[in-house]
């Protein structure tokens, strides 16, 4: 499979919120939660403003140039945690991929991109949450996160580069 991966714009931002969306993990034969989730200020915070101080993402487009998921990470603080907050340095990453692009690399070379240049930044953690059967746990672990702790139902796990 052809893709590529560009640097997000502020153009990009209703696909940040689409992949929001599918980032929020639902059990198999569950029903999809309601789009209004996206409004609480708990979840609005990974995308509302984007392009701020900090903010770093990352969106990959299939051979047609439609944008297929994306990895974000962005900062926050003790009073906007997000679920994977682990302090105000640390910054929090959030990936989604179009389930019928899923399994096909498109997740390993976002994550590159974005640790690549986190990296470069200097920056020297990353974090995240995860519910513990979501199946990108696999891809996480394999690019060094480790569990850290447990916010409700989901695990927090850290990278150090």
């Amino acid at each position: 499979m052809n893709y590529m991966i560009r640097a997000v714009t502020v153009q990009d931002v209703p696909f940040l919120w689409e992949m929001l969306y599918a980032s929020i993990y639902v059990p198999a034969g569950q029903p999809p939660v309601s789009r209004d989730i996206l409004k609480e200020p708990a979840l609005a915070k990974y995308v509302e403003g984007w392009g701020r101080k900090g903010d770093i993402g990352y969106i990959a487009m299939d051979e047609a140039g439609r944008s297929i998921g994306s990895i974000t990470c962005r900062l926050f603080d003790e009073i906007s945690q997000g679920f994977g907050y682990v302090d105000q340095e640390t910054p929090e990453l959030g990936m989604a991929i179009l389930e019928a692009y899923r399994g096909k690399g498109v997740g390993t070379a976002l994550m590159s991109k974005l640790l690549d240049e986190v990296r470069r930044q200097g920056i020297k953690q990353v974090s995240l949450s995860v519910d513990p059967d979501n199946y990108a746990v696999r891809l996480y672990k394999k690019f060094g996160f480790r569990e850290v702790g447990v916010v409700g139902t989901s695990i927090t796990m850290v990278a150090k580069l």
